[in-house]
Protein backbone atom coordinates (compact mmCIF):
# COMPACT_ATOMS: atom_id res chain seq x y z
CA UNK A 1 0.00 0.00 0.00
CA UNK A 2 2.55 2.77 -1.20
CA UNK A 3 1.59 5.99 -0.61
CA UNK A 4 -1.56 5.09 1.78
CA UNK A 5 -1.74 5.29 5.58
CA UNK A 6 -1.97 1.66 6.96
CA UNK A 7 -5.54 1.70 9.29
CA UNK A 8 -5.19 -0.06 12.41
CA UNK A 9 -7.64 -1.27 15.10
CA UNK A 10 -7.85 -3.35 18.55
CA UNK A 11 -10.14 -6.24 18.63
CA UNK A 12 -10.67 -9.29 19.64
CA UNK A 13 -9.77 -12.55 17.55
CA UNK A 14 -11.23 -16.04 17.44
CA UNK A 15 -9.20 -18.43 15.68
CA UNK A 16 -10.59 -22.04 15.35
CA UNK A 17 -9.90 -25.87 13.63
CA UNK A 18 -11.35 -28.99 13.14
CA UNK A 19 -9.28 -31.62 15.62
CA UNK A 20 -8.48 -34.56 13.27
CA UNK A 21 -10.07 -33.08 9.93
CA UNK A 22 -7.56 -35.34 7.76
CA UNK A 23 -8.44 -38.46 9.58
CA UNK A 24 -11.90 -37.52 9.59
CA UNK A 25 -12.14 -37.24 6.17
CA UNK A 26 -10.09 -40.23 5.50
CA UNK A 27 -12.67 -41.96 7.41
CA UNK A 28 -15.82 -40.88 5.68
CA UNK A 29 -15.56 -37.59 3.27
CA UNK A 30 -19.23 -37.06 2.91
CA UNK A 31 -20.71 -37.68 6.05
CA UNK A 32 -17.12 -35.39 7.36
CA UNK A 33 -18.34 -32.65 5.29
CA UNK A 34 -21.82 -32.49 5.90
CA UNK A 35 -21.74 -32.93 9.86
CA UNK A 36 -18.86 -30.05 9.49
CA UNK A 37 -21.61 -28.18 7.43
CA UNK A 38 -24.33 -28.81 9.52
CA UNK A 39 -22.46 -27.53 12.48
CA UNK A 40 -21.31 -23.76 11.02
CA UNK A 41 -24.41 -23.52 9.90
CA UNK A 42 -26.86 -24.50 12.93
CA UNK A 43 -24.05 -23.60 15.79
CA UNK A 44 -20.95 -21.26 14.73
CA UNK A 45 -22.51 -18.83 12.61
CA UNK A 46 -26.01 -18.44 14.64
CA UNK A 47 -22.90 -18.20 17.66
CA UNK A 48 -20.87 -15.64 15.78
CA UNK A 49 -24.27 -13.46 15.09
CA UNK A 50 -25.52 -13.37 18.42
CA UNK A 51 -22.32 -12.01 19.78
CA UNK A 52 -21.84 -9.43 16.91
CA UNK A 53 -18.13 -11.13 16.02
CA UNK A 54 -17.76 -10.82 11.84
CA UNK A 55 -15.97 -14.22 10.11
CA UNK A 56 -12.50 -13.13 8.41
CA UNK A 57 -11.68 -16.67 6.99
CA UNK A 58 -13.43 -19.15 6.30
CA UNK A 59 -10.40 -21.80 5.21
CA UNK A 60 -11.39 -25.45 5.16
CA UNK A 61 -12.07 -26.92 8.59
CA UNK A 62 -10.23 -22.84 10.03
CA UNK A 63 -11.89 -19.84 11.22
CA UNK A 64 -10.75 -16.63 11.79
CA UNK A 65 -13.67 -13.92 13.47
CA UNK A 66 -12.92 -10.63 14.61
CA UNK A 67 -15.27 -9.32 17.75
CA UNK A 68 -15.18 -5.48 19.15
CA UNK A 69 -15.89 -7.83 23.00
CA UNK A 70 -12.97 -9.91 24.42
CA UNK A 71 -15.59 -10.83 26.62
CA UNK A 72 -18.11 -11.42 23.56
CA UNK A 73 -15.21 -13.10 21.96
CA UNK A 74 -14.92 -15.89 24.77
CA UNK A 75 -18.51 -16.09 25.40
CA UNK A 76 -19.13 -16.73 21.73
CA UNK A 77 -15.92 -19.69 21.93
CA UNK A 78 -17.03 -21.30 24.86
CA UNK A 79 -20.97 -21.55 24.14
CA UNK A 80 -19.19 -23.16 20.36
CA UNK A 81 -17.12 -25.66 22.57
CA UNK A 82 -20.36 -26.64 24.45
CA UNK A 83 -23.59 -26.74 21.72
CA UNK A 84 -21.15 -28.50 19.37
CA UNK A 85 -20.37 -31.44 22.48
CA UNK A 86 -24.01 -31.41 23.29
CA UNK A 87 -25.61 -31.85 19.61
CA UNK A 88 -23.35 -34.98 18.84
CA UNK A 89 -23.69 -36.91 21.58
CA UNK A 90 -25.17 -39.77 20.55
CA UNK A 91 -22.38 -39.86 17.68
CA UNK A 92 -19.35 -41.88 18.27
CA UNK A 93 -15.92 -40.34 19.28
CA UNK A 94 -14.66 -41.09 15.80
CA UNK A 95 -17.28 -39.46 14.05
CA UNK A 96 -17.13 -36.20 16.40
CA UNK A 97 -16.51 -32.63 14.68
CA UNK A 98 -14.46 -31.51 17.95
CA UNK A 99 -12.85 -27.97 17.76
CA UNK A 100 -10.09 -26.32 18.84
CA UNK A 101 -10.23 -22.90 19.52
CA UNK A 102 -7.97 -19.46 20.49
CA UNK A 103 -8.58 -16.09 21.36
CA UNK A 104 -6.46 -13.36 21.51
CA UNK A 105 -6.87 -9.74 22.10
CA UNK A 106 -4.67 -7.53 19.63
CA UNK A 107 -3.53 -4.21 17.20
CA UNK A 108 -4.53 -5.23 14.07
CA UNK A 109 -4.06 -4.24 10.11
CA UNK A 110 -6.94 -3.35 8.43
CA UNK A 111 -6.84 -4.03 4.38
CA UNK A 112 -10.66 -3.52 3.36
CA UNK A 113 -12.56 -7.01 4.97
CA UNK A 114 -9.30 -8.95 5.25
CA UNK A 115 -6.86 -8.31 8.82
CA UNK A 116 -3.80 -8.86 9.40
CA UNK A 117 -0.85 -8.31 11.77
CA UNK A 118 0.58 -9.95 15.22
CA UNK A 119 -2.80 -10.39 16.92
CA UNK A 120 -3.90 -12.23 14.67
CA UNK A 121 -0.61 -14.56 14.17
CA UNK A 122 -1.22 -14.59 17.91
CA UNK A 123 -5.10 -16.17 18.10
CA UNK A 124 -3.53 -18.74 15.51
CA UNK A 125 -0.84 -20.06 17.33
CA UNK A 126 -2.97 -20.20 20.43
CA UNK A 127 -5.61 -22.36 19.04
CA UNK A 128 -2.73 -24.85 17.99
CA UNK A 129 -2.10 -25.14 21.91
CA UNK A 130 -5.97 -25.86 22.93
CA UNK A 131 -6.88 -29.51 23.65
CA UNK A 132 -9.57 -31.32 21.49
CA UNK A 133 -12.91 -29.24 22.46
CA UNK A 134 -11.42 -26.27 24.55
CA UNK A 135 -10.55 -22.61 24.52
CA UNK A 136 -7.32 -21.33 24.78
CA UNK A 137 -6.69 -17.47 25.56
CA UNK A 138 -3.62 -15.41 26.25
CA UNK A 139 -3.08 -13.38 29.10
CA UNK A 140 -4.44 -9.94 27.89
CA UNK A 141 -7.75 -11.83 27.41
CA UNK A 142 -7.64 -13.12 30.57
CA UNK A 143 -6.70 -9.92 32.25
CA UNK A 144 -10.02 -8.39 30.41
CA UNK A 145 -12.61 -10.72 30.73
CA UNK A 146 -11.70 -11.90 34.48
CA UNK A 147 -14.69 -11.17 36.98
CA UNK A 148 -16.86 -10.47 34.06
CA UNK A 149 -17.76 -13.72 33.26
CA UNK A 150 -18.68 -16.92 35.04
CA UNK A 151 -15.71 -18.82 34.14
CA UNK A 152 -12.13 -20.47 35.78
CA UNK A 153 -9.32 -20.47 34.15
CA UNK A 154 -5.72 -22.56 34.04
CA UNK A 155 -2.76 -21.56 34.00
CA UNK A 156 -0.96 -22.96 31.09
CA UNK A 157 2.47 -20.86 31.81
CA UNK A 158 4.69 -19.19 29.27
CA UNK A 159 4.84 -20.65 25.79
CA UNK A 160 6.52 -18.84 22.45
CA UNK A 161 3.64 -18.60 19.95
CA UNK A 162 5.89 -17.03 17.23
CA UNK A 163 9.52 -17.17 16.47
CA UNK A 164 12.12 -15.43 17.81
CA UNK A 165 9.35 -13.34 20.02
CA UNK A 166 9.04 -13.36 23.90
CA UNK A 167 6.85 -15.94 25.12
CA UNK A 168 3.17 -14.84 26.43
CA UNK A 169 1.33 -16.64 29.37
CA UNK A 170 -1.52 -18.81 28.33
CA UNK A 171 -4.79 -19.76 29.81
CA UNK A 172 -7.67 -22.56 29.72
CA UNK A 173 -10.55 -21.02 29.97
CA UNK A 174 -14.01 -23.39 31.53
CA UNK A 175 -17.29 -22.93 32.37
CA UNK A 176 -18.57 -22.62 35.79
CA UNK A 177 -22.08 -24.28 36.01
CA UNK A 178 -24.94 -22.80 38.25
CA UNK A 179 -24.50 -25.49 41.12
CA UNK A 180 -20.49 -23.86 41.19
CA UNK A 181 -18.99 -27.04 39.57
CA UNK A 182 -16.35 -26.28 37.02
CA UNK A 183 -16.63 -28.01 33.44
CA UNK A 184 -13.50 -30.11 33.71
CA UNK A 185 -9.89 -28.34 32.73
CA UNK A 186 -8.05 -30.10 29.86
CA UNK A 187 -4.37 -29.11 30.03
CA UNK A 188 -2.66 -27.44 27.43
CA UNK A 189 -1.39 -29.61 24.12
CA UNK A 190 1.91 -29.48 21.99
CA UNK A 191 0.91 -27.87 18.45
CA UNK A 192 0.37 -30.63 15.90
CA UNK A 193 0.83 -30.24 12.03
CA UNK A 194 -2.59 -29.93 10.88
CA UNK A 195 -3.03 -26.77 13.32
CA UNK A 196 0.52 -25.07 12.43
CA UNK A 197 -0.59 -25.32 8.66
CA UNK A 198 -4.04 -23.22 9.53
CA UNK A 199 -1.92 -20.65 11.75
CA UNK A 200 0.96 -20.68 9.22
CA UNK A 201 -1.39 -19.61 6.14
CA UNK A 202 -2.27 -16.73 8.29
CA UNK A 203 0.90 -15.81 9.22
CA UNK A 204 1.71 -15.40 5.34
CA UNK A 205 -0.68 -13.14 4.48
Amino acid sequence: MVGESVQRRLAAILSADVVGYSRLMELDEAGTLERLRNNRSTLVLPAIQKHGGRVVKLMGDGLLVEFASVVAAVSCALGIQRATAECQSDLEESQRIRFRIGVNLGDLIVDGDDLYGEGVNVAARLQTLASPGSVVVSQTVRDHIAGRLAVTFGDFGEHVVKDGERPIRVFGVSLVEASGAQIPERSVRAPDRCGLRFASCLSST
